[in-house]
C-alpha cells in the first residue's frame, strides 16, 4: 500500500492506494512502586484481565469493567476497588472531572459525557507504609464517520473498454483511524480485501483510501460504492458503526 498525498483548497489530504482489476484484554500497566508483599490469591481467583487487576504483579487493585469503549459525548462509569488490607487512601487520575480520593475499600470513576480524545484513566492506591500502586484503565473513545462518499478520480469523459480508473473513497471525520476498515463494491460484490492504515491519531481526521480498476465490457452500467466500518472489538458496540457511500456507474 503506497502513501499519496494531496492538497485540495489549502487543506492536506493522506490516503492510501490499492490496484485491483474487475475482471479478475490488555495487561495493565504499573509505574514503578516499592515492593509490596507477595499476595497469595485464594483458589477461583479470575485471571487478572477480567476483571482489570493489578494483584498478579503485587498491587491489590481491580477495575470494572476490564475496557471501556464510549462513543464521543456518551457518559461512562467504571469502579476501582483495593483486595487488600494495608491501603488507606484510593483515587482515580484522570483529565476529566474524578471523585475524591476516598479511605474505602473501592471508588466509582463516574462522567456525564466523554469529552476527551486519548484519556488514560489510571487508579492508584497509596500504602500505609508509603508505597503506591496503581493500574491504568484501556478506554478508547471513538466517533463514527460523518459522511462517506465515492468518485472517479480525473475521469472527464466516457470510460473506455480495458482502461484504468481510480475509485477514490473519502471517509469524514472519523476517530480512531486506526480502527477503520474500508471496502470497496462493484454491486454487492467485494473488490479486494478490506484496506485500513497504521495511525496513533486519536482525534477525528478525513481519511482518503483509492482502488485501480479496469472495468470490462461486462462490467458497463456497474454500479461502485465503498463501506466505511469502526472495528472496535469485543467491547464495541453491539452493532459497528458502517456508514456507505453513494453509488457511482461506469457508462
Amino acid at each position: 500500500m503506497t502513501p499519496l498525498f494531496r492538497q485540495h483548497k489549502g487543506v492536506s489530504y493522506q490516503g492510501f492506494h490499492r490496484s485491483f482489476m474487475a475482471s479478475s484484554s490488555p495487561v495493565p500497566t504499573l509505574t514503578p512502586a516499592p515492593p509490596l508483599p507477595l499476595q497469595v490469591l485464594p483458589p477461583g481467583t479470575p485471571p487478572p484481565s477480567t476483571p482489570l487487576s493489578g494483584s498478579a504483579a503485587g498491587c491489590p487493585l481491580t477495575v470494572s469493567p476490564s475496557t471501556l469503549v464510549v462513543r464521543f459525548g456518551d457518559p461512562v462509569t467504571a469502579n476501582c476497588s483495593v483486595s487488600q488490607m494495608g491501603f488507606s487512601l484510593l483515587g482515580w487520575k484522570v483529565s476529566l472531572p474524578t471523585p475524591e480520593p476516598t479511605m474505602d475499600r473501592f471508588l466509582v470513576w463516574r462522567v456525564d459525557r466523554i469529552t476527551d480524545w486519548g484519556i488514560q484513566p489510571v487508579c492508584y492506591a497509596l500504602a500505609d507504609t508509603g508505597g503506591k500502586c496503581d493500574i491504568t484503565l484501556p478506554l478508547t473513545v471513538y466517533k463514527p464517520p460523518q459522511n462517506v462518499s465515492i468518485s472517479f478520480v480525473n475521469l472527464t469523459g466516457p470510460m473506455l473498454e480495458g482502461r484504468q480508473y481510480t475509485l477514490q473513497c473519502t471517509v469524514e471525520h472519523v476517530a480512531p483511524v486506526k480502527d477503520l476498515r474500508v471496502t470497496f463494491y462493484r454491486g454487492q460484490t467485494a473488490l479486494g480485501q478490506p484496506q485500513s492504515i497504521n495511525s496513533t491519531v486519536e482525534t477525528p481526521v478525513t481519511q482518503i483510501f483509492t482502488l485501480d480498476i479496469s472495468p470490462g465490457r461486462e462490467e458497463d452500467g456497474a454500479e461502485y460504492w465503498c463501506e466505511a466500518k469502526l472495528e472496535l472489538g469485543l467491547d464495541g458496540p453491539e452493532l459497528p458503526s458502517v456508514v456507505t457511500s453513494q453509488k457511482v456507474t461506469t457508462c
